[in-house]
């Protein structure tokens, strides 16, 4: 089970929401994330479930990839004299928080192998020093 250390990030040092939770995991840990993260990215693919335009979580893609191409149509549209309309989103702590018990539920359901829906789902330690503080089965980033 591994344990989470609070790093410092800003402002209020009194407000638990201001410390990052920093796993100190095994190199064997690290290593088994990573098969993990492969054969999730296999299934995805293999079952078409990642949109063709997102960029961040596909291999060989990034954001940057992601800005490129929204600039490029933009100039394009531009361009042609076509009207542009922009919402932006900020997203920065779209991923601080992960239900698992949710993610387990949608793993589940589409059949990625009982075995890393379990690994997915651990319970994690929360600790500062050498003081246990709570076990969780959601992170909070």
């Amino acid at each position: 089970m591994p344990h989470f250390f609070p790093i410092y990030k800003e402002d209020d040092r009194s407000a638990v929401s201001n410390y990052r939770p920093i796993s100190f995991t095994s190199v064997v840990c690290k290593q088994l994330e990573h098969v993990i993260a492969g054969y999730l990215r296999q299934t995805w693919d293999k079952n078409d479930w990642v949109y063709e335009g997102k960029n961040g979580f596909r291999l060989k893609y990034s954001c940057e990839n992601q800005v490129i191409t929204e600039c490029h149509d933009i100039a394009n549209s531009l361009d042609e004299g076509i009207g542009i309309d922009a919402i932006i989103i900020d997203l920065s702590n779209g991923f601080h928080f992960i239900p698992h018990d949710r993610l387990r539920t949608k793993l589940a359901a589409w059949d990625v192998d009982s075995n890393v829906v379990v690994w997915v789902s651990r319970t994690q330690c929360f600790s500062v020093g050498r003081q246990l503080l709570k076990e969780i089965t959601e992170i909070h980033v």
